[in-house]
């Protein structure tokens, strides 16, 4: 027998019509790329979605269409977001932050039509423009009278939208429909395009609204800093408008001063984003005696937290950090941290360790940690395995069916992290499967170490990577950024690393760099590490 109850698609169009409907006076506020404000409504914004939904019809998009963007958190690219799945096709977010060839590759990939872009992004048009065939239309985000210089034909936004109707009826299909693409970083090989569909995409904006999760509502004001070139922005901005939360656009005012002056002049109380700029967010806050007092949570995700950033937030500005772990893969969110009910809170100390693993499981994703052979290991906590998730809003496979092998027989996505799955519903990561360090036929937790490093108040940051050595076959390196106008004395580094990690997993050797090179999501690019030391050890 099944159960009388109705049969409606989960869509995104519902989600910008609910907002404009019971959210109507909500305010989304962007900092633009001239560094000038600008504040609209809900409302407001379902009028400008439904205007450029309709110009793209007109100028021919079709169903399955690609759509491109290379812009910042701003509103216009929300905008985008909605008007492109709304009608059926498919919105492909890009990271500015690519080199041109890896740009055009992606844009040639996803054979996008159309290519939305920041006029602060005009140089790489420039250098891209002449190498994507597909491409038929390039708009950039700004009116008439500040259109750049591009060696290609280029339509301004504003004009593109402006005598477009504001009345359409959203058309109902199939809710597995795809509705965004988002390529992998592409840590070997080409990257590849996960693609996600309305219903995965409401589930998880559901999911991501739970108390435990974001625990947002429509009190929330949320500056979302995670940028939306990377997986829908951590399914925020479906988020807000489901809520209708008050959204918070930093565009690419990400440095200190602005990410204060907005988080203050607009009361912030939930910000989400990547430990680097949290931890530019604290040195400014503190070199300048600012109170973020509106703030209830900080949200952290892309890399893992140090303990020494959560304890300052915590212990010095009195605002809870939040981690979570997720992969572009995953929508992205896998696991938030919420206390176990049978924890004393009480005793701060005896919670940060919870508060640095991965986060705890959320209903709808499913976990196992498996061994070499794929035998299914216990969730004790002790039994370290490679992580494999699924559920609702994990990719099934990636667009054009590359990267099989990641997904295994029985429907699960293989994570590439190790990880151990606590009885308390925990999951820790250990390690990742292309970074674990072998010396000696001996694993060596790159992660710990890291860790262990950056508790050192004078390092910023640290990246452990593994190089090869003659008589170990492979050894730990570590690479340390300091705090600005620090030198950290190398052998209490160490101290602070043997404290907490096994004496032969200390590094032979550690080196100072002014910069780490960061991607996208503000995690360390190994892979950049690993060519400039990679014969570190045996040329001595």
């Amino acid at each position: 027998m099944q159960g009388l109850m109705m049969k409606q698609e989960l869509m995104i169009s519902d989600l910008i019509d609910h907002a404009s409907k019971v959210h109507s006076t909500r305010e989304i506020f962007t900092l633009n790329s001239d560094m000038t404000e600008h504040r609209y409504t809900w409302s407001d914004c379902a009028v400008r979605v439904k205007k450029l939904a309709n110009a793209l019809l007109k100028a021919g998009v079709k169903k399955g269409d690609r759509i491109a963007t290379i812009a910042w958190n701003n509103y216009q690219h929300i905008e985008i977001y909605y008007a492109v799945s709304s009608i059926g096709a498919v919105v492909h977010t890009i990271n500015p932050r690519l080199k041109p060839e890896q740009i055009s590759w992606m844009v040639n990939h996803a054979e996008d039509s159309f290519v939305f872009f920041d006029k602060t992004f005009s140089p790489i048009i420039n250098s891209i423009s002449g190498k994507c065939q597909s491409v038929a239309h390039w708009i950039c985000l700004t009116n008439v009278q500040n259109l750049p210089e591009i060696d290609t034909d280029v339509i301004d936004y504003e004009s593109f939208i402006v005598n477009a109707s504001e009345d359409i009826i959203w058309e109902r299909f199939d809710e597995n429909t795809a509705c965004t693409l988002c390529y992998t970083s592409g840590t070997t090989g080409n990257p590849k395009g996960v693609l996600y569909s309305h219903r995965s995409t409401v589930l998880h904006a559901m999911a991501g609204s739970f108390h435990d999760v974001i625990g947002a509502g429509s009190r929330s004001v949320i500056l979302a800093v995670v940028p939306m070139f990377h997986v829908s922005a951590w399914g925020l901005i479906y988020s807000a408008a489901m809520i209708g939360a008050k959204l918070v656009m930093p565009g690419p005012g990400l440095d200190g001063s602005n990410m204060c002056k907005m988080i203050v002049q607009e009361k912030v109380s939930l910000m989400a984003g990547v430990p680097t700029v949290w931890l530019g967010v604290y040195n400014y806050a503190k070199a300048n005696n600012i109170k973020l007092k509106s703030v209830k949570k900080a949200l952290v995700g892309g890399s893992a937290l140090p303990e020494s950033l959560l304890r300052s937030y915590e212990q010095d500005l009195g605002i809870p950090m939040q981690q979570g772990w997720g992969m572009t893969e995953t929508s992205p969110i896998g696991c938030t941290y919420t206390p176990h009910p049978d924890t004393d809170l009480n005793d701060y100390d005896s919670t940060v360790s919870d508060k640095l693993l991965a986060g705890r499981r959320m209903f709808g994703i499913d976990m196992r940690i498996v061994d070499d052979e794929n035998n299914i290991l216990p969730e004790d906590g002790i039994s370290e395995g490679h992580l494999q998730v699924k559920g609702p809003w994990v990719a099934s496979g990636y667009f054009k069916g590359d990267g099989s092998e990641s997904f295994t027989n029985d429907g699960w996505f293989a994570t590439g992290d190790v990880s151990k799955l606590h009885p308390t519903g925990f999951m820790e990561i250990t390690d990742r499967s292309k970074d674990v360090i072998k010396s000696g036929g001996e694993w060596v937790s790159s992660i710990d170490v890291e860790n262990a490093a950056s508790d050192h108040p004078e390092v910023a940051m640290a990246a452990c990577i593994g190089i090869r050595h003659e008589k170990w076959q492979e050894r730990p390196f570590l690479i340390l950024q300091p705090v600005p106008g620090k030198t950290p004395n190398k052998e209490e580094v160490k101290s602070f690393i043997l404290a907490k990690c096994a004496k032969w997993w200390m590094p032979d050797e550690m080196v100072y760099q002014d910069e780490l090179p960061l991607g996208a999501t503000g995690k360390i690019l190994k892979r950049e590490l690993k060519e400039i030391y990679k014969d570190y050890y045996t040329k001595r």
